[in-house]
């Protein structure tokens, strides 16, 4: 198909613009392993007898993994508005490519960007204990994935809605802090109050922690799996389609 090969065209041009600034790559990567090191140790004594660092990475590195997820998305916004400064936005214009397949480009670069680092974390994490269910593995690195393709989409619109770093750094950023707490992937949301525990049911983010989180677990028969990925994909659905009416409007 017509839109596959564009897609494609998109997709292997932004995977070179990645190659050549790996320093993103690696900053990108040091963020969940900083938080395995430095943080993750302090949940030791949170239980009575204390947890061995094996039980602890179980309990934390499927948070960390969809904030992995959450933060390669992220840096869409500043990449379009980097396009749009450039010129490049501009040359595409002309260009009687689809706009879904600009868009898309985009999107499965970052789920590139998510994955390679993530695969990094887990391997280095099972090293120190953390137990390793190839086939939740698997599916949930398909369900964080999608969900990275989400956040892309609609941090790339922003870009191209705002037009500026400011406009989409004061969105972003606004959200970022609250998504990420009320997600539970620093801390189980069990700790918290009951009037924080039903607030974190409106953050889609929080469904893919506790999908996430049973996944890597080795259960993939589970209500929370199942809610996880209705509500991932539906979401995602509903942003590619908003995403692709800001593109064909903003690039016409």
């Amino acid at each position: 198909m017509q839109v596959v090969r564009e897609t494609n065209i998109f997709f292997v041009r932004k995977l070179k613009e990645s190659a050549r600034q790996i320093v993103w790559v690696i900053s990108g990567l040091m963020t969940p392993l900083l938080y395995i090191l430095l943080f993750s140790p302090l949940l030791k004594k949170i239980t009575h007898p204390a947890m061995t660092t094996a039980q602890v990475l179980d309990m934390f590195v499927p948070g960390i993994l969809v904030l992995l997820a959450f933060s390669s998305g992220m840096g869409a916004g500043w990449s379009m508005v980097f396009d749009l400064k450039s010129g490049i936005i501009e040359r595409l214009r002309v260009t009687p490519a689809s706009r879904f397949a600009m868009l898309m480009g985009g999107v499965l670069k970052d789920v590139v960007a998510f994955l390679i680092p993530a695969i990094i974390v887990l391997v280095i994490s099972s090293l120190f204990g953390y137990e390793i269910h190839f086939v939740g593995i698997l599916l949930q690195l398909i369900l964080l994935s999608v969900l990275t393709m989400m956040v892309s989409a609609w941090s790339g619109s922003l870009g191209l809605i705002f037009q500026d770093v400011g406009g989409v750094a004061a969105v972003v950023t606004s959200l970022q802090l609250p998504l990420t707490l009320l997600s539970g992937i620093l801390l189980p949301m069990s700790f918290g109050p009951k009037w924080l525990q039903v607030l974190a049911h409106v953050n889609p983010l929080y469904y893919g922690v506790e999908a996430s989180k049973k996944l890597a677990e080795g259960s993939i028969v589970n209500q929370s799996v199942f809610v996880g990925f209705i509500v991932i994909v539906v979401i995602t659905i509903i942003t590619l389609i908003w995403s692709t009416r800001v593109y064909n409007k903003a690039i016409a």
